[in-house]
């Protein structure tokens, strides 16, 4: 049944596309303006915006951007300097710290990837001290 409403709904979007109705739509090619707090209870959503805009990050938050600044670091680092080696333990405790927490890690591999640094990170990784 699923799978039949699907397949109705494409073929409705594929029809409105093919006669123009998403043409010149006022807002086109803009960002939508969504209600960031739409998912946050009505009683809390003035605490968090309170502490959104003191620049409050919830402690899972302000590790993903500890571990993000500390990717860059090693991005900017000599491949054998002292810098990197403390940036890499950094990370690497860093890292064991969230995963002992039950926090996803893998954004920091994929990171490094992305800007071709895992190597370098992973370079003399045996021994992070």
């Amino acid at each position: 049944m699923t799978l039949l409403i699907e397949r109705i709904a494409e073929q409705r979007i594929q029809e409105a596309v093919e006669d123009g109705v998403f043409e010149r739509l006022s807002g086109q090619g803009k960002p939508l303006m969504l209600d960031e707090d739409r998912d946050v209870p009505k009683e809390l959503r003035m605490g968090y915006h309170i502490l959104k805009n003191a620049g409050y990050l919830p402690p899972e938050l302000q590790q993903r951007k500890e571990a993000i600044s500390l990717c860059d670091l090693v991005a900017q680092s000599d491949s054998h300097s002292e810098e990197l080696k403390q940036a890499r333990k950094m990370l690497n405790t860093l890292e064991q710290r969230m995963q002992l927490q039950g926090l996803k890690t893998e954004f920091i591999h994929e990171y490094l990837l992305k800007r071709c640094l895992i190597e370098k990170y992973h370079l003399g990784n045996d021994d992070p001290a």
